[in-house]
């Protein structure tokens, strides 16, 4: 007949035997969980948090310089999409100025980008 596998005690009855033995005691909130292994946890959490795609922000990156030009890429920098609105970081009041005047087109422009057919306007922000 096999061995019965030993059953999980509660952390209270732990406690309480870990006091007969003059063990210390499990203070912790946390709970024990079955092993699981690493490899598909890290799977999940490429899933999960789009590490191995590249993002709405970093395909904006690479043509920012298409989009505004050479001379006032620069000088700017796009953060974040924050609520359907481009964050740019400007470094320079004319290319601020610059870049407000124009942002129509470059709304446009950047809407013809796969995946940023949401943005609906810039954010231009001080460096």
């Amino acid at each position: 007949m096999p061995e019965p596998e030993p059953k999980e005690f509660s952390r209270a009855i732990e406690n309480m035997i870990a006091g007969f033995r003059a063990l210390p005691e499990d203070p912790g909130r946390s709970r024990r969980r079955p092993t699981v292994d690493l490899a598909s946890l890290v799977d999940e959490l490429l899933i999960k948090y789009r590490i191995s795609h590249d993002s709405i922000e970093h395909s904006i990156r690479d043509k920012w310089a298409e989009l505004v030009g050479t001379g006032n890429a620069g000088y700017s920098h796009p953060l974040a999409v924050e609520r359907n609105l481009l964050v740019v970081l400007v470094s320079h009041s004319v290319v601020r100025n610059e870049l407000f005047m124009h942002r129509e087109a470059i709304v446009e422009k950047l809407r013809k980008l796969p995946g940023c057919d949401h943005i609906k306007g810039l954010a231009l922000r001080a460096n």
